[in-house]
């Protein structure tokens, strides 16, 4: 009998096939796709998430472990929506206008989805005001932030500003990221967070949805 820890393994070890194989067979044995997503492979990537700030794990590697998670998932896909399994919460990312960078922000898309959120992702030289209706559109938990050039880190406070100006800052948790990006800056221009990579932004997102729920 397949247990989750041997799909957790397989996937942090990126051994794709014996990953599905198991995932399949655990399908097969009759255990919940809730159980598989949850304590298989969203716990895998949370490990591979902390080994990543580590310095343990590598983009190549991360990049090729949240591949693997989406070939398993795909098997999962119609017992998951048979169960209605529970998204982990909305974020809405993009990379802000002016950089057309993106490399950083989809480790961090594809990271989250890993861990089972909803992720809507912008893609690159969004505006202030695209942001603004994203967030009146799609109601997220979270809006991540993405700037790697230092010309466009002002663009993340036009985003907050455009906001509040438009009164939908209160409804939604604002988070930022990118190489020139620090916690004394996101501080400056009102974010709610800060992270350095995407296992610190993984990390983040869910701790700030704890506190938004509790």
């Amino acid at each position: 009998m397949v247990d989750t820890a041997e799909i957790r393994d397989a996937l942090i070890a990126i051994d794709s096939h014996r990953l599905e194989t198991l995932v399949q067979a655990a399908v097969d044995g009759g255990m919940p796709a809730g159980d598989i997503l949850n304590q298989g492979l969203i716990a895998a990537m949370d490990i591979v998430g902390e080994r990543m700030e580590k310095g343990e794990m590598f983009i190549p590697e991360v990049l090729m472990c949240a591949k693997a998670m989406g070939a398993a998932i795909t098997v999962l896909k119609p017992m998951l929506a048979a169960e209605k399994a529970a998204s982990q919460g909305r974020v809405l990312i993009g990379t802000v206008k002016g950089d057309l960078h993106d490399i950083g922000k989809n480790l961090v898309a594809m990271m989250l989805k890993g861990g089972g959120f909803e992720v809507i992702n912008l893609g690159v030289d969004v505006a202030p005001e695209t942001f603004v209706e994203s967030v009146r559109a799609h109601r997220p938990h979270i809006l991540a932030l993405s700037a790697l050039l230092t010309t466009t880190m002002p663009m993340m406070h036009e985003t907050i500003r455009a906001l509040e100006n438009s009164g939908v800052r209160e409804t939604v948790a604002v988070i930022v990221g990118g190489a020139p990006i620090n916690r004394e800056f996101a501080e400056r221009i009102g974010a709610d967070g800060y992270a350095a990579d995407a296992g610190g932004a993984l990390k983040l997102i869910k701790r700030r949805l704890r506190e938004t729920v509790a």
